[in-house]
């Protein structure tokens, strides 16, 4: 059956259906909630709100004229230095990556050491299960039936697949574009898919949803943007410990983009380790995009402006900056960089050579590092970990066309 094509008014949500594959298995019990976790505070101004479902940002920054998203609160705790929503949360095996040490490509690019975070490792072969991972422990903690997000592509794999291993109803808004292998495999998993033309529709479809009782949205739905659920982008934060237990340290991590909610975590998880006298710096951030968004604001730009674009780099794709990856590259001391689809792919044939394989967006950061290199925001006897997001195995980009 093809999936249905929706508009600005949308249908009541049905109940969860009972022959679908998510509604038909038990639902796991209900995850421990950290004690410590005890709300919301705003990412600008710090401001404390109670724990919702809701992801509307912070009121009194609105009403300022700023779109600021909300982080979780802990109470302090000396024994923890990483602190996490759910113990034990909601798994299928997510987290602890290989970091692969690349000694050629790091001597082709002039760094002392090059490593990639390779989470393609991931149960459904991409980072995004992290966060989906404490998204679906906080929709059973409190009682929420359906996720519902936008995506059209590693995010709706990634929670398709672990709300049908909780018993949880998916809902997807995707684009008219959505690559056949990423709908097949939802079909699969009895996720329903609703097709949009734009982000403004999809996110429009995902507020409303939003609205309804025993829904969860996992992704964004305001405009302008505030980012994914707050408690689901903590999921990011191991990676910062997995980095430093792996290969120690790192001077720069190089990150792709499209609205932040990764390299804010990561960001997260190490200001998390440096409050707890884990670290004695904080790593700089470079966040990867395909087109000028963030470095047009860094540059002076409106935070809440329109930038838009085109490009093949499908999972970083998008007109919108958040204030939450702004924050992640000014707080730490980095920045954007743009790369070109064909800076990227030129970039993955030398990944590809490497015996690595790697979604387009995933190899822009290779050659972000190039352009850190040449303009030496990037010394030569740096320590550099480039996260690769997911491997090329479902990218409509590939394979790339010969040259």
């Amino acid at each position: 059956m093809p999936a249905p094509v929706m508009h600005f008014k949308f249908a009541s949500p049905s109940e969860p259906p009972a022959e679908s594959p998510g509604a038909a298995r038990a639902r796991p019990s209900r995850p421990v909630r950290n004690p410590r976790l005890q709300g919301f505070r705003c990412l600008r101004c710090d401001a404390p709100y109670p724990l919702t479902l809701a992801n509307d940002g912070c009121p009194a920054c609105r009403a300022m004229g700023v779109h600021a998203g909300l982080r979780a609160d802990y109470r302090p705790d000396s024994g923890s230095p990483l602190p996490m929503p759910y113990a034990p949360g909601f798994t299928l095996g997510e987290g602890g990556t290989p970091l692969l040490e690349m000694p050629e490509l790091a001597r082709q690019l002039g760094v002392a050491r090059l490593a990639l975070k390779d989470e393609s490792g991931n149960p459904t072969g991409s980072h995004k299960d992290r966060m989906t991972a404490v998204g679906v422990a906080q929709a059973l903690d409190f009682g929420a039936r359906t996720l519902v997000l936008a995506s059209s592509g590693n995010a709706a794999i990634s929670a398709a697949h672990y709300a049908w291993a909780a018993g949880l109803g998916c809902e997807v808004a995707t684009y008219e574009g959505l690559p056949a292998a990423y709908a097949r495999q939802l079909d699969a998993l009895g996720a329903r898919r609703y097709i949009f033309a734009d982000n403004a529709g999809r996110w429009a479809f995902v507020r409303e949803r939003s609205q309804h009782p025993d829904y969860f949205a996992l992704t964004n739905y305001r405009l302008p943007a505030l980012g994914s659920a707050p408690l689901a982008i903590e999921g990011y934060k191991p990676i910062a410990l997995e980095c430093l237990a792996e290969g120690g340290l790192p001077d720069h991590i190089v990150i792709p983009t499209a609205r932040g909610d990764l390299a804010w975590g990561i960001h997260a998880g190490f200001r998390d380790l440096l409050a707890a006298g884990r670290i004695s710096r904080l790593p700089r951030l470079w966040l990867v995009e395909p087109f000028a968004r963030l470095s047009r604001v860094l540059a002076g730009g409106a935070l809440n402006g329109n930038y838009p674009g085109h490009t093949a780099q499908f999972s970083t794709a998008g007109s919108t900056v958040t204030f939450l990856q702004w924050q992640a590259a000014v707080a730490s001391g980095g920045g954007a960089v743009v790369v070109s689809d064909d800076q990227a792919r030129a970039a993955r044939r030398k990944l590809t050579a490497a015996g690595v394989s790697a979604e387009l967006c995933a190899a822009a950061g290779l050659d972000a590092l190039r352009q850190l290199r040449e303009s030496n925001a990037i010394a030569r006897d740096a320590h550099v970990v480039l996260m690769l997001t997911a491997n090329a195995s479902r990218d409509p980009s590939w394979p790339d066309h010969a040259v």
